[in-house]
């Protein structure tokens, strides 16, 4: 089945209003951009973006313009801020969190990764060891006026678990170093950190392709996610980034 689309307009055609996205990535590596600049061409609004460690920061134009054109309701990543303070009072979309614009949750990142990962496996919640006696256990970490609910906790073996619900998703944008037109994906190094457990968990998965091969092409040992769980295919070319730690 050939999967490949040749536009992102075409690709993106039923991405409405409202829609909870998966922003896969890992700061700078592995963010699917040219899929970032649909949206913002798109004009949706009203948008859950759930990434998983910074996506938005390695993408720093169009987390600027998603949030002036005020598209982004809330956000959820376990590191989606600047380090720099100085950074963070020039940056859009901490001051819109700071002034209540956007909401933000926060989740430690081996968690976020292991919701994604349920939700593709079809496992509805976990119990996790993580965040036991901190804030975590109380309530979801957030700047959202809703009152805290304490997560449920259970012992396994003289040891404290607390829950931790699956996340399903809309759809997943990824971004791969290759790819066949049947949507079997290889990343390279860092970009394998998040674009494998969330290419699972969206109902659409949508994937960006530096190099386009034909099926058959990608050694089976190396392919990271498998053509089944994704539906729509883009040819891109190699991003160049100006890489800046803040």
């Amino acid at each position: 089945m050939n999967k490949v689309f040749p536009s992102t307009e075409e690709a993106l055609a039923d991405l409405e209003d409202g829609a909870t996205i998966a922003i896969a990535g890992f700061f700078f590596a592995g963010v699917p951009r040219v899929l970032l600049e649909a949206i913002v061409a798109k004009g949706v609004k009203n948008l859950v973006l759930a990434c998983g460690c910074g996506a938005l920061t390695g993408a720093p134009e169009e987390r600027a313009q998603l949030v002036r054109n005020r598209q982004i309701r809330k956000l959820i990543d376990s590191y989606p801020f600047y380090r720099s303070a100085t950074k963070g009072m020039e940056d859009p979309l901490e001051q819109a969190v700071r002034a209540g614009e956007i909401e933000v949750e926060i989740y430690p990142m081996g968690t976020l990764a292991e919701k994604y990962r349920a939700a593709g496996a079809g496992i509805p919640a976990f119990y996790t060891p993580t965040g036991v006696g901190s804030p975590v256990e109380e309530r979801v970490i957030s700047n959202s006026p809703v009152p805290a609910v304490s997560k449920e906790s259970r012992m396994f073996d003289e040891r404290q678990y607390i829950l931790e619900l699956a996340l399903h998703t809309d759809f997943a944008f990824v971004h791969a170093y290759q790819g066949d037109s049947e949507g079997n994906l290889r990343y390279r190094k860092t970009a394998n950190n998040f674009n494998h457990v969330m290419a699972t968990a969206g109902r659409i998965t949508i994937a960006e392709v530096e190099n386009l091969v034909k099926p058959g092409e990608i050694p089976p040992d190396e392919i990271h996610t498998p053509g089944i769980y994704v539906q729509r295919v883009l040819k891109v070319p190699r991003p160049e980034y100006k890489i800046a730690f803040g």
